[in-house]
Formats: structure tokens, sequence, C-alpha cells
């Protein structure tokens, strides 16, 4: 059975010696956010997990999810239930919602570690709160001043729970396919009808009442994506007073059977006339969508980032107690029958490989959080405008390649364990398992490649990239004659101008022939996500001088991002070499070619 250890101390380094929370926190006018408080956050949010959900996390992945078929009711696993009655209890589920809706107010960036540790403990679990978030962003830039007040309180506290219903049966990602319709009443209410599918959360015996925020046409909306509207269509029908009425038109279908998460309901949902009220602007309801929809990207990256640190710490545990041969060198503990695996250099290069991406991503992630607090915080309109602009750069960077390292550490991690990692015994099979789906859901990696490559590059003109370059190209300004990080800032000013050249090139190459963006989308996204870890183990380095951290946290510091540079961020040579290859290779054969 795997095990969990919040790694408080890393955390504490990325928030504090690397991004300066404390100091961002008081400039952006967030006075509650002491570094006491912050710490408290930490320190509980660390209990809760390790006592609570970890040990729920095996069960759930045994028992799963059960659907009453006759009325359509899921029972979650055994203690699940309990557990959330004990996150609302503790004020977590609005930590960082506003004060005037019930929150506690404090930043978005003192959320995101509790997050990764809820990831880390039970992601089945966590996925049950995880779109309540996104429903209460939506509705604060999008909803009406009764629905804020009517349906946000209950989202805060934790009463009721949020859903995001996208996708059908027919139209997977374009959305513009969507069938479901809404037919204006004579109350100001719509009746949704139509079948949402993949609905993480959807129906769950947690909560009395499920928010669902619906993508739906209207009678007289034009095709695509142009025509669609966004809806609030709770389980319970809630009137403009805050009433809640009869049972709304609104059932669950069945739950999926997964590879993995089986702990979380992924339903399907019908919606046969429900009661929804209209969020927005008639067919904008996209635009409103996005909000939500932009933070669960990031939180889903997240996810990827706990799931490895998990796997990391039980591998780490393992190498160091395992006794399989001796070093190569020579015994290295010669009072034992054999030396424990941790001496051999490629269960190292998996363990390393895994350290230097989580505690690496866990700046990257953080990173992007905080650009939230800064664009709705910052000091004026100038600073806000760019954090929006490096965020929507970077989320789908944190999105895309915080869960496809997370496949990759939890592979890791089953590989140090060897024959032993594939059953389930020790749990890390199921690690992996859990993992995969972070790279589906809320938007493949094929779909950040190409919201990257397409939209946060070229239609934008790379301004997103500008300003991170600007960031990086600072840091070797600063440190130019910094004998401590000269390993590290001559590679990196070599990887701006590349960077740069790149993105020139695929888009010269984009005029003539606009194959050429999807061509080389997946390539330029982890030549991004590569070329932003090396930036951010460079300032953590950096970062080790003035920390209060021990020496042997500083020496393991400098000796993880010589690693990452020397073995890792090589990787940006095949991505360049892809990328400058164009697409003549991937588009050349014709479809009735590929075989029978």
């Amino acid at each position: 059975m795997s095990t969990y250890r919040a790694p408080l101390a890393d955390m504490r380094f990325a928030l504090f010696d690397v991004l300066g929370a404390e100091a961002l926190f008081a400039r952006l006018g967030f006075s509650d956010a002491t570094r006491d408080v912050l710490d408290a956050v930490l320190e509980e949010g660390a209990r809760f997990n390790e006592t609570v959900l970890a040990p729920l996390n095996k069960v759930g992945d045994q028992v799963g999810c059960a659907y009453d078929k006759a009325t359509g009711q899921v029972r979650t696993p055994p203690g699940f239930r309990e557990a959330y009655a004990q996150f609302v209890e503790g004020g977590w589920s609005g930590l960082t919602s506003p004060p005037e809706f019930g929150g506690q107010g404090l930043p978005h960036l003192a959320g995101v570690p509790l997050k990764e540790m809820i990831d880390a403990a039970n992601l089945a679990w966590g996925n049950f709160p995880l779109l309540s978030h996104g429903a209460t962003e939506a509705l604060l830039h999008h909803g009406e001043d009764w629905q804020r007040e009517v349906f946000l309180k209950p989202l805060v506290d934790g009463r009721w729970t949020g859903t995001m219903c996208l996708t059908e049966p027919h139209c997977g990602t374009d959305l513009g396919l969507l069938k479901t319709r809404a037919e204006p009443q004579d109350d100001g209410s719509h009746a949704i009808t139509g079948t949402k599918i993949f609905i993480t959360a959807g129906e769950h015996d947690f909560t009395d009442n499920i928010v669902h925020l619906v993508l739906a046409r209207l009678p007289d909306a034009p095709a695509g994506v142009k025509g669609i509207s966004l809806f609030i269509v709770p389980k319970v029908q809630v009137g403009r007073d805050g009433a809640t009425g009869a049972r709304n038109a609104v059932r669950c279908g069945a739950i999926e059977h997964k590879m993995g998460i089986h702990g979380s309901a992924t339903c399907v949902i019908n919606f046969d006339g429900a009661q929804g009220w209209l969020i927005g602007v008639p067919n904008k309801g996209l635009a409103a969508m996005f909000t939500m929809m932009n933070t669960a990207r990031l939180a889903v990256g997240l996810q990827g980032l706990g799931l490895s640190d998990r796997a990391y710490q039980n591998a780490l545990r393992y190498a160091r107690e395992r006794l399989q041969m001796r070093a190569l060198s020579g015994a290295k503990y010669p009072d034992k029958p054999a030396d424990p695996i941790i001496v051999h250099p490629d269960v190292r290069r998996m363990l390393l490989t895994q350290k230097a991406l989580v505690e690496g991503g866990r700046v990257l992630g953080y990173h992007a959080a905080s650009l939230v607090d800064i664009a709705s915080h910052g000091a004026d309109a100038d600073e806000r405008a760019q954090a929006e602009t490096l965020l929507g750069f970077m989320t789908p960077i944190v999105k895309a390649c915080l869960t496809e390292w997370g496949v990759e550490c939890t592979y890791h991690a089953l590989q140090c364990f060897g024959g032993h990692g594939y059953i389930a015994e020790h749990g890390m099979e199921q690690l992996a398992r859990d993992a995969r789906i972070t790279t589906l859901y809320e938007g493949t990696t094929g779909i950040q490649a190409l919201d990257l490559m397409g939209r946060k590059v070229m239609q934008q003109q790379g301004a997103g990239l500008r300003i991170f370059l600007g960031m990086m190209e600072a840091f070797c300004a600063e440190h130019a004659n910094d004998p401590t990080l000269a390993e590290f800032v001559a590679p990196l000013r070599e990887l701006a101008v590349e960077w740069q050249q790149l993105t020139l090139q695929v888009g010269q190459r984009a005029v003539a022939n606009p194959e050429e963006v999807g061509a080389a989308a997946y390539d330029y996204l982890f030549y991004s996500g590569y070329a932003a870890l090396g930036y951010w183990w460079a300032r953590s380095v950096a970062a080790t001088g003035p920390s209060t951290q021990s020496e042997s946290f500083k020496a393991a510091k400098l000796e993880t991002a010589r690693f990452y540079f020397a073995r890792i961020l090589p990787r940006t040579r095949t991505h360049a070499a892809a990328i400058g290859s164009g697409a003549g290779t991937l588009m050349a054969m014709n479809a009735a070619d590929f075989g029978d």
C-alpha cells in the first residue's frame, strides 16, 4: 500500500524562497495572508490529507462508486462522504473564495498546495469538490446578482457542489456539434433537454444539491460554437429567491467503468426539460465556460504533480529498503547481504527524473497560480493585463506537461519496484492508472498543444512568449557574473534565442501551409515546457542562497538542477528537430494508405 506525506519543506521553498509569496500577497492587498496563516494552512492541510484522505485512496480504487439504475443515484466508496463532511467542517471548501459569499478570501496561490496534497492523497475523492471552484469563478464573472447570491454561498460553504457539462456522445471536443436544447419559459427560466457525458461528480451522495453548468442551444441560435449558451441547471430546482423546490428533471443515466480513478463518479447526465437559468449573454456561453475551464486546466495540471510526488516518495522509500546485488564499484553496505537498489545508476536515473520533474514542476505550477492573483489584484491595469496574457500562455503548458510528466513519473516509480510495482499490494499500479486520465480530461494534450501554438502564439503574435522570454533574459542578465550560476545561465540564453527562432520558423511556414501549426504544436508545447522548467530550476538554485532551508536541502537542489540540465533539458533537441522537419512527413500519406 502506498503512503503519502505532504512535502511541506519543498512547498515552502517554492512559495516563499523562489516565488516570494509573502511579499507578493502583501503587495496585492491580501492582508490576512501572512506567513503564520499560510504555515497554518500548510500544516492543517497536511494533517487532513495524510490522516483522512490518503488512507481512503486504496478503498476508493477497490470498491469504486455504485450506480442504482432504478433511482439514478450514486453511492461513493466507504468513508468518502464522511471525509467530505470533515472537509466542509474545516472550512477548506471556501479557502480562496470571496468573503462576501462566505469564503476566507485567501489568494488563489495559497490554496494550490492544499490542492496538490488532495490530488496526491486521493485523486478520486478530490474530483468531487474540484469543479465547485470553477463554477464559483464562472458565476462570479458572468452571473447576475441574484444568481451569485443564490448559488455562490452554498457552493462556497460546501453544501452544494458544481459540475461542468460540455461534451455529448457525438461531439467529443468539437463543441460546435452539441445538440442540447434550451427552450425559454414564461418565468424567465429555460427548459434544458439533452444528454451530457463524462461528467465528473455528476451524481453523488455528498450533498443534497448539485449545480450543473450546462452548454446548450437556444431555439434561434446560429450554428457552431457561435450559437452556444451557458445555463445553471441544479439537481434540485432553485428559484430566484433561493428557495429550493422539487427534484429537477436531471438524472444520472449511468456511470463509466474506467481504467482508473474508480472512486470518482464519471456520469452520463440526462436533462429532460430541466429548469435552467441563463448565465451571461445568449450565444456567448463558450466564453463564460472557458472561465471555468481554464481554472480546471490548471487544477488538472496539479493532479499530475500530486500523483508524481506520491509516486516518487514511495519509489524513494522502496529504493532505500530493497536489497539487490552489489554496487558496480564495490559493496556500499558490506554488513548487509546486498546493497539497496538506490546505489545502482539506472535506479538513480529514474529517481532523479522524478525528483527533477516534481520539484521543478511544483514551481512551474505554483507560478501560474500566482498569475491568477496578479491578474485579479494587480496594482494597475497594465500589470493585470500582462499577468492575464502570461497566464493564458502558461496554462496549456502547465496542464499538458505536468500531466504527461505525471504519467512518466508514475511509470518510473512503478519500474523502481520491479515486479512488485505491477501487483496491487504496493499501490503503484493504481497511481499509474489514475495518472493516465489527467492527460485526457479538460482538453487532451493535443488540444493543449493547439491552444498554445494556434491561439496563444500565432493569433496573439507571441505576446505571452515575449513576457516569459523577458523573464529569462532578465534573470540571465542579473546573474551574468555569478560563478555559481554560470552553468545554468549560458544554456538558458541559448534556449531563449532558439525558442524565438522556432516560433518565427513555424509562423513563416504556416503562411504557405496552415497544417504547419498543427504539425509543430505537440513538439512546440514540450519544447516550451522543458525550457520553462530550465528557467525555474535556475531560479531555484539562485533562491537557495538566502533560503533558511538546511545545507543538505540546498545541496540536493543544486545537484538535481545539474541532473535536469544534463539529462532532461536535452530533450529540447529532439523537439526542435521535429519542429524543423515540417508538416510533410506527417501529412504526405493518404488516409487510405495507413492500412486496413
